[in-house]
């Protein structure tokens, strides 16, 4: 099935599709990068680790329990029934799994110096706290610093964006790509994406005076989605998480869905 979206899929950003969709669009965006690059350039993937707070399917194991209430047949011994309450909530404990992510360093090939580093921002990079986003916040500032352009791509509607120096807010939209040349900073060029709208095609700036290489996000996506069959594990007729779509969007979704056959 190809991908129904004419841009971002909302459905990919299920804590449990996530990591696979992230890890294979850093691995086209790589190939993609890399027959453009040569032979002065090289892109490489390099990969990290972040503790993220994903739905699970634990496997049953033994335990050892603190406390055991063990059943032994006893002549003459009379139960007693005791009414037991049902609870009325049941929920899902939050737990934290080590969970593999990737970023693509463009380094020269004379010297192996960095010249440009591109983020798809995970949900450890946007979680508000000191080990999520004030970390990332703390490495985008040394990667800035360091005289390095930086490409950052937020395909997640949740969690805290980039920090910007601007007294206005961002526009309304679910995504966002943020683009930091080192020879500009700390100007940064921000393309909002539309639920509606394809992915735009964003540009990867080496040394001067070579020219930009380019990066076409929808033509990514696309292929991913396709390769990787998440029509087979996606549920279109639920709501996307999270649940924060404006209302014109909101409608905008169910009419495509509809519109498409993914919806009654």
């Amino acid at each position: 099935m190809e991908p129904p979206f004419p841009g971002m899929d909302p459905y990919l950003e299920l804590p449990r599709l996530w990591p696979d969709v992230h890890h294979r669009m850093i691995t086209v965006m790589c190939d993609q990068l890399q027959t453009q690059l040569v032979p002065h350039y090289i892109a490489q993937i390099t990969p990290y680790i972040a503790m993220e707070q994903i739905e699970i399917a634990l496997p049953r194991r033994a335990l050892v329990p603190d406390v055991g209430v063990y059943e032994r047949d006893t002549p003459g011994a009379v139960g007693v029934a005791a009414a037991i309450d049902a609870p009325p909530l049941t929920g899902t404990a939050v737990v934290e799994v080590p969970t593999r992510y990737a970023r693509i360093e463009i380094r020269a090939i004379n010297d192996e110096t960095l010249i440009t580093a591109i983020e798809l921002l995970s949900p450890v990079n946007k979680r508000p706290g000191v080990d999520g986003a004030d970390a990332y916040a703390k490495k985008r500032q040394e990667v800035l610093m360091s005289g390095v352009h930086l490409l950052e791509i937020d395909l997640l509607r949740g969690g805290r964006r980039p920090p910007l120096a601007r007294p206005d807010p961002l526009p309304a939209a679910p995504y966002f790509v943020f683009l930091c040349r080192a020879e500009r900073w700390p100007e940064v060029a921000i393309w909002p994406c539309a639920l509606a709208r394809p992915l735009p095609t964003v540009p990867v700036p080496l040394r001067r005076p070579d020219p930009d290489v380019a990066l076409p996000l929808t033509q990514v996506l696309h292929q991913v989605y396709h390769n990787a069959r998440y029509d087979l594990q996606v549920d279109y007729r639920a709501a996307p998480p999270p649940p924060d779509l404006a209302p014109e969007e909101a409608a905008w979704l169910d009419a495509h869905l509809r519109q498409c056959g993914l919806r009654a």
